[in-house]
């Protein structure tokens, strides 16, 4: 019996202009009189989530910024933090790339030290709580990660960059155009086993939807782990099953039909 649902947002249960399928409401309510904890594991801020999710934000878990931050029911649950020197440190890096622009993510708010339009246009949708500000090292915050963004594709243009780093930290490939670095053991999987483990939930009760390889730890920690029809090749591979649908055919809520849990 499945007591847990954890879905990515972009990609995922969002489509490619990021809105939600107009019966998810529907679906999350019939999920929640079944006694199903239906959870949202996003690299998004939470306030953004919190936002997107205000009709039943009172009622639902948020895994934000990839697990670094956790909130159930209003209430803060989990913080794991990067150290203040590394981000610094690879936020002096980023600056250095061509075509980088860069997002420090904190607790409070994230923050961003350009205006450019491109750049400001796209991140809006992943922040509620955005500040320009002159110098991003001089940011007084708790931080939870560090994101890089290329429009020309991060896979190629940005990680390698960050390669040599990976047995220190956690960078993650989030989307074609982001990247995250967070603590080492931050990832939306660690963070669900958490959960397991406080809510007596098995990974046998859990199911799980992904798309991109920030969801790659999520997919190992459900028996019933969900690769979308549009994820990346590595996604596809860790996962148990695939959705039929892609995020623009609603792949998430019509699999949920499927499995019988309505």
């Amino acid at each position: 019996m499945i007591k847990l649902i954890v879905t990515d947002m972009d990609g995922t249960l969002l489509d490619d202009n990021h809105q939600l399928h107009p019966e998810f409401w529907e679906i999350e309510e019939q999920l929640t009189n079944k006694g199903i904890l239906f959870s949202i594991a996003s690299g998004r801020q939470f306030y953004n989530l919190e936002a997107k999710f205000d009709r039943i934000k009172d009622r639902t878990m948020f895994f934000a910024e990839n697990g670094t931050y956790v909130s159930h029911k209003g209430k803060e649950l989990y913080v794991n933090p990067i150290e203040k020197e590394a981000a610094l440190g690879f936020i002096e890096m980023g600056r250095k790339l061509e075509n980088t622009f860069l997002v420090l993510c904190g607790k409070n708010s994230a923050y961003i030290e350009t205006e450019d339009q491109k750049f400001l246009n796209e991140v809006s949708k992943f922040y509620e709580r955005l500040k320009v500000v002159d110098d991003l090292t001089k940011v007084e915050d708790t931080y939870l990660k560090v994101t890089f963004c290329n429009f020309n594709g991060v896979e190629e243009h940005t990680y390698p960059h960050f390669v040599d780093y990976t047995d220190r930290y956690k960078v993650a490939i989030a989307a074609n155009i982001f990247i995250d670095i967070t603590a080492l053991d931050a990832n939306k999987g660690n963070a669900i086993k958490g959960v397991q483990q406080e809510l007596n939930i098995t990974p046998e009760e859990t199911l799980v939807f992904g798309d991109y390889l920030n969801d790659l730890e999520m997919m190992k920690v459900a028996k019933h782990s969900y690769a979308m029809k549009n994820a990346h090749p590595e996604i596809l591979e860790v996962s148990n099953f695939v959705t039929s649908y892609n995020n623009n055919e609603n792949g998430v809520l019509r699999t949920i039909r499927e499995l019988g849990l309505l």
